[in-house]
Order: structure tokens, then C-alpha cells, then sequence
């Protein structure tokens, strides 16, 4: 379809008057010599004023060689049907979003709230501004008013929502179309927590129906774990659960998993289990994730949807070899279970296939913790039941999220926030600062959701990117992080701030002789926080105080620093659920607006490639004394006092090594006065 035959069509094929499309055409090519610009057809058909109802849009414009129409216009009214005109086109170039109107007007925006007048300070006298930017959904409260953002800025942001077709994109995200172009695959981790009775189709089928299935498989098994009656190789119950994987099949689970182990209810649901995690390739880690655990109580959870993943199969090869040495080989099959797509690797380990929960090449890692790769652990620890209640939770934000318009979409504001923040303002971090101790583990999580998700150079379409994207996140439960970064977003750089309370704490302590309780001392630290960043203190505030002098420009802050606030009403399954779609739909906000592949991780790929070259040559130089090469000076040095600085254990033939602490085995014991000779 010809641009201008698109301009017509967006108006319903209606007939428009020959000589305003033939001006409008004239007048574009003029300007344009190298082709027609869709988007400046539309400006010139508005000022004709007979289409004052169209939009223009902004993505990929056509660029054709040339205007062919014919005239065929009525007998008695110069008129030409929108059908008819139909140029030949050029084939349809991408075109990034900063190419926009509405992106060019927030960058001369920038500049007019600069002045003191658009300070902090100023912005929040006014309470019918405040008022706007503060909105609730579902129990939660989203308070934007400490932005350095005006109402003006706000509506400048929908318009380039709007010029980024941002409804469109989420629309087609939760239609299960591919819009992980790169992969050619869909983006439907929102299917995981959908209620049962919902369609949400891909290639033509109900997905819905498939995790459902899983999710029933899931809740049977854990139900018989739990109460017992599946017992492990020596007919005891399996009391404890060591999940093994990485990266999001790890952050995921062990962000709820925290949240979750000190709430009431699920304490008690998880009382006499012990939940354990098993990430690191570093014998610590598994040091740590089996110390004090018996073989016969303990259940394995393996995690890697190949079951190709290198760290994850070391591990557990590991673990199993744990289980082995004390129960023998057949015990795998009642130790071990799998979360996995790749049935024959897991019967190749000694999993009963029949013990492998499936999930999809639609699930993105970092956004799987809703699948089996979260479900099964977790149901395992606090029952099925309280884990869909999590699930629960994470549905009622995306369908938020895909339902709501922008100005009220709780996903889509903290979104265009963070592009107005990280883009246009000039900040490349952020801190996420929950004032509660169980969501320890939001930041490192929500770190590798956004940064996995939005660092990127380029754009969906392959082009350079001439703007900054991805934040820098980081963070630390309050009033932790107080005594740690707050000096440096209080008087260093510029960094936004995500400050998260509960309004009802997991654990009360309220001590009779105190005028708070502890949760609400940790509460008043919320709450000031982020009126110190927005107000700051100034030189005059600080010298009526009798400062000296010279210690003046020291206790001075600049203040207006922008934080945004959410408040939730407690911490349970159901908000943890909520909390965690928050932040994922923001982050796919930010990438559909930016115009990038947030559903992609390249990036992660070339270290693990060396890494291959690395591991050949370290087995080489140590098993046949081949000399460090392939590698530059600085790698080959490295590696050389690395291998020289490595004890070696000495046996009468090779055999498993653990921790003494784990298999508590005289035996294994390291020779210090033995060392690797490098090969010279």
C-alpha cells in the first residue's frame, strides 16, 4: 500500500478533494525530492483543514519512487476515490522513534523546566498537580508527584506513547504474536499467571490450556511431597528442596522465596521444610546450599530448559554425585526432578521423564519465575495454593496493564517515567529502595529484568541507537541502604529513586516504652527520604541552624531529585505478585517505546563462548602440560598465576571431591606442598 494511499485509508476510504492531495503531494516532494514522507502528507492534509481528525503515526515510513495515479476524478465533482491512488512504493525503510515530532518536542521540553520555577520545590506547592500524579490500583498507591515532571510534561509523554504505537505493541504482545522479532518467537510470560478460563492464543493455540496443565501437574506433585506420601529411596519424606539453576532460574524464585518466608501465613505453610538455592558454579555455593542437609530428606530441583546450560548441568552432576555417594545410582529417580523441555537429556541424568515439568520457548529466563521454573519450588516449600494466590497477584497487573488507558496504566507511567528520566534527564541509574527487609531480593532480581531486558545498542530493527537506553539499577532494603549509597544521591550524581512501603509490616514489635513501633521507625525514614531528595536544604536553611561558615557548602543539598513512591498494603503473595508484574510491564514499556528488543539477550552470549576456549586450554596445560597460548599477554599471564597458585589433590587414583563439611570424608583432604608445575 502506497503512503498515500494509507493516508486515505485511515480515513475510511472517503472521497477527498483532487487538487488538496495533488498540493499536498506537490508540496512533500518539493521538500522531498527523494520520496514521499507519509508523515509530511499528513501535516499538509491538515492544513487543509479537511481532515482534522487525523493521526498521524510514526514507525517504518515508505518511501516510493514516484507518483503514478491516474486522474479519475467524477464528471461534475473534482474529486478523486481514495482507491484509486495507489503510487508504486520503495520498500519500507525503518525509522527510529527520535525521528519523531513528539520526541523532538520533549527535548526542547527539557529546557523549559529547567528554570527555579520548575524546581521541586515549586512543583509540589501545587496540590491539584500532586493530586493527578497520584493514582491506585488494585490496593496499590503509585505517587509520581516528586518527578521533575508537570502536567505538560505527562501529556507529552502519551504523545510519544501514542507516536511509539505503545498500545498496539502491548496489545500484540498479549495476542501472542511474534514480537520478539529476533528470535521469532512470542512474549507470553502474562499466559503463565492467566486464569484458567482465559484464551491467549499463539501459532493458532490456546496456551493458556498448556500451562494449565502444568500448573496441575505441579500442584499434584508438591501436594504429595508435602504430605509425605512420595518418600525418597530410604521411605523417608523429602523435607527439603535444592533448586538448581540460573540467572532467572534463580533471581525469581529466590526474590519470592524471600518475601514470602517470613509472612504468617506461608510460614506456617512452610513449617519443617527448607527451601535452598543453588546458583553459582563456585564450590562455595554448593558448600552453602548443602550444608546441614541429609541425602534421604533432600529433593533436587534441576533447572535449565535445554539441559544444556553449563554452570546448572556442572552443578548438578554435582549434587547428584552428593545424592549417589550415600543412597547409589537409583536413588536419582526419587531425588531428582526436572524443569526442562529436553526429555531425553533428563532420562540420560536419571530423572523419570515423567518427573519433568515443561515450560516454553515463549517464557523469556528472566521472566519465568510464573512458570514451573518458580511454580515448582516454591509449591514445594509453601503449597500450590499460596502460590497461585502469587499468581493471582501478577494477573491482576498485566491485565491492568493491557486494559487501562495510559493515564491511569500504573505499568505505563512508572514506564514512561524511567524514558523521561534515563533519556531525556540524563540519569543512567536507578535505585530501588523497598523499606521492608522481605524484598531484600527485589533489586538484584528487577537488575537483571531491566538491564538483561533493555541493554541494548540498537534498535528492534537492527539500527544504531543516537539515545541512551537501559538504567543502571541497583539497591538495598532501607534503612540499610541509608548507611551505605545514600551520600551519594543525596550530594553526588543524580540518580531516581523507587522508594517501596507496606503499610502492614509481616512482624510487628512495638515496645512499650517507645513512642513508634519498629515498623513505623522504618516508615518515617520512608516517608522522609523522599521529601530530602525533593526539597534539599539550602545554604540559608543551613546557616540559621549556626553552621560555620566554611562547613556551609558541605551540609548543604541541592534537593530536587526525583523518587517515586508505591505503597502497598502488606507484603503476601497476592502483592508480591503484583509488585513483581509492575515492574516487568514497566520494563516492556520502556523497551516499546524506545523502539528495542526487550525480549532478547544476545549480549550474554560471546563470554560464554570464550569461556569454552578458556576451560580446553586449562584441561590441557593441567592434564598434558601444553603450554598457555591462543590468548593475549594480559589472559595468558593471568592464567599462568592461576595455575600455578592452584593446590593440588593428590589421590592414589581420581575420585569425587566435595567440601569435608558436606561428606565429612577424612579422605579428601588437599597436600599444600603439591602444586601444578605450568608448562613452560
Amino acid at each position: 500500500m502506497s503512503c498515500l494511499s494509507q493516508v486515505i485509508g485511515s480515513i475510511g476510504h472517503q472521497p477527498i478533494v483532487a487538487s488538496t492531495i495533488s498540493a499536498a503531494y506537490e508540496q512533500n516532494r518539493a521538500s522531498a525530492p527523494g520520496g514521499l514522507c507519509r508523515n509530511t502528507i499528513h501535516q499538509n492534509l491538515r492544513s487543509s483543514r479537511l481532515c482534522s481528525h487525523f493521526l498521524g503515526t510514526v514507525g517504518s515510513f515508505p518511501r516510493p519512487t514516484g507518483y503514478r495515479g491516474k486522474n479519475l476524478s467524477h464528471p461534475k465533482r473534482n474529486i478523486i476515490e481514495a482507491t484509486a491512488v495507489a503510487p508504486r512504493m520503495a520498500e519500507t525503510k525503518p525509522v527510529l522513534i527520535s525521528e519523531a515530532p513528539e520526541w523532538q518536542d520533549l527535548k526542547k521540553h527539557v529546557a523549559e523546566i529547567s528554570d527555579a520555577e520548575h524546581d521541586l520545590r515549586h512543583l509540589l506547592v501545587d496540590e491539584e498537580r500532586c493530586k493527578g500524579m497520584i493514582k491506585e490500583y488494585d490496593g496499590i498507591i503509585l505517587d509520581y508527584s516528586r518527578q521533575k515532571a508537570t502536567t505538560e510534561t505527562m501529556k507529552k509523554l502519551f504523545k510519544l506513547a501514542e507516536a511509539a504505537k505503545l498500545k498496539e505493541k502491548i496489545d500484540k504482545m498479549f495476542k501472542g504474536e511474534h514480537i520478539n522479532t529476533t528470535e521469532d518467537r512470542a512474549v507470553l510470560h502474562v499466559a503463565l499467571r492467566a486464569p484458567r478460563d482465559k484464551v491467549i492464543t499463539s501459532d493458532g493455540k490456546n496456551v493458556v490450556e498448556d500451562v494449565w496443565a502444568v500448573l496441575d501437574k505441579i500442584k499434584a506433585f508438591s501436594d504429595k511431597v508435602r504430605n509425605g506420601e512420595w518418600k525418597g529411596a530410604t521411605g523417608k519424606p523429602l523435607t527439603d528442596v535444592v533448586a538448581i539453576g540460573i540467572g532467572g532460574s534463580f533471581l525469581g524464585p529466590l526474590f519470592v522465596h524471600t518475601a514470602l518466608r517470613t509472612e504468617p501465613h506461608t510460614a506456617t505453610a512452610a513449617k519443617g521444610r527448607r527451601l535452598r538455592f543453588l546458583a553459582n558454579v563456585d564450590p562455595i555455593d554448593v558448600a552453602n546450599a548443602l550444608q546441614g542437609l541429609k541425602q534421604e530428606t533432600t529433593l533436587v530441583v534441576v533447572v535449565s530448559k535445554t539441559f544444556t546450560t553449563a554452570e546448572t548441568m556442572l552443578n548438578a552432576r554435582t549434587v547428584r554425585t552428593w545424592l549417589t555417594s550415600a543412597l547409589g545410582d537409583d536413588a536419582v529417580a526419587k531425588h531428582v526432578v526436572a524443569v526442562s523441555t529436553n526429555l531425553k537429556l533428563v532420562k540420560e541424568f536419571g530423572i523419570d521423564p515423567e518427573n519433568a515439568f515443561a515450560f516454553w520457548d515463549w517464557v523469556g529466563g528472566r521472566y519465568s519465575v510464573t512458570s514451573a521454573v518458580g511454580v515448582v519450588p516454591l509449591s514445594l516449600q509453601y503449597g500450590f495454593d499460596n502460590v497461585q494466590k502469587f499468581l493471582e497477584g501478577a494477573w491482576s497487573v498485566d491485565e491492568h496493564f493491557h486494559t487501562a488507558p495510559l493515564e491511569e496504566n500504573l505499568p505505563v507511567l512508572t514506564g514512561l517515567l524511567s524514558v523521561w528520566n534515563n533519556t531525556f534527564l540524563g540519569c543512567p541509574a536507578r535505585a530501588i529502595l523497598p523499606y521492608c527487609q522481605a524484598l531484600s531480593k527485589l533489586a538484584p532480581h528487577i537488575q537483571q529484568v531491566s538491564m538483561e531486558s533493555n541493554g541494548k545498542g540498537v534498535s528492534i530493527d537492527g539500527l544504531p541507537l543516537p539515545y541512551a537506553v537501559g538504567e543502571v539499577d541497583f539497591g538495598e532494603p532501607g534503612t540499610n541502604g541509608q548507611h551505605s549509597f545514600y551520600q551519594l544521591i543525596h550530594q553526588g550524581r543524580i540518580i531516581p529513586c523507587d522508594f517501596i512501603g507496606i503499610i502492614k509490616s509481616q512482624q510487628s514489635v512495638y515496645l512499650k516504652d517507645e513512642i513508634v513501633s519498629n515498623h513505623d521507625e522504618l516508615m518515617c525514614n520512608f516517608f522522609a527520604q523522599a521529601d530530602a531528595l525533593a526539597y534539599g536544604k539550602t545554604e540559608e536553611e543551613v546557616r540559621s541552624e549556626g553552621v560555620a561558615e566554611k562547613l556551609v557548602p558541605h551540609k548543604k543539598f541541592t534537593g530536587n531529585r526525583p523518587s517515586l513512591s508505591i505503597l502497598l498494603p502488606n507484603l503476601t503473595p497476592y502483592t508480591v505478585g503484583q509488585l513483581l508484574a509492575l515492574y516487568e510491564n514497566r520494563v516492556a514499556t520502556q523497551g516499546f517505546v524506545w523502539g528495542i528488543n526487550s525480549f532478547d539477550q544476545w549480549g550474554v552470549e560471546l563470554g560464554k563462548v570464550l569461556a569454552k576456549q578458556v576451560r580446553s586450554t586449562m584441561n590441557a596445560a593441567r592434564t598434558e602440560g601444553k603450554q598457555i597460548t591462543g590468548f593475549n599477554y594480559s589472559t595468558t599471564y593471568l592464567l599462568k598465576k592461576y595455575l600455578e597458585g592452584k593446590t593440588q589433590l593428590l589421590y592414589p587414583e581420581p575420585k569425587d571431591v566435595f567440601p569435608s563439611d558436606i561428606l565429612a570424608s577424612a579422605e579428601s583432604h588437599p597436600v599444600p606442598d603439591a602444586v601444578d608445575e605450568p608448562s613452560n
